[in-house]
């Protein structure tokens, strides 16, 4: 696929840069034109990511992490959120509903949230080296009235 547009943009794993996470793939995702929920659904799932590189990738130290955002052809959003932490050892098992390694206080649903408010989500890790999520989410033209 032809890339469009794009932006990277690299912080450090504060839970504060959250909200930046997601104003930024919001307002980059703006150019294709997408309904609130549509971007609510983008918010939503970049959140997740970025959420999930805070507790588990760095749960006692700050790490960098990594927000790529594409536009390709068709409309669609290409996110990729990678960090270079713990890494998993059995990504299909952490991609399972409710599990968690993160305490009593996390669901285990942020696979499972990323998942439902994206097109496509695939997630690599290698255990000390980090994890990259990657999601793509078609948005559709509306029609433009005169």
């Amino acid at each position: 696929m032809n890339i469009r547009n794009y932006i990277s943009i690299d912080f450090p794993s504060s839970s504060a840069n959250e909200a930046f996470a997601r104003a930024a793939a919001a307002a980059f995702a703006a150019q294709l034109d997408p309904t609130m929920e549509e971007l609510g659904d983008i918010k939503t799932a970049v959140s997740e990511a970025v959420t999930n590189c805070i507790v588990h990738a760095y749960p006692s130290e700050l790490g960098r992490i990594r927000l790529r955002l594409r536009i390709l052809e068709e409309d669609t959003l290409d996110i990729t959120v990678r960090d270079w932490g713990r890494g998993m050892a059995d990504v299909k098992k952490a991609m399972e509903p409710l599990y968690t390694t993160g305490g009593e206080e996390r669901s285990g649903m942020g696979f499972t949230i990323m998942q439902s408010f994206t097109d496509s989500l695939s997630v690599r890790s290698r255990p000390g080296k980090g994890t990259t999520v990657s999601m793509r989410r078609r948005i559709f033209r509306r029609s433009r009235g005169a």
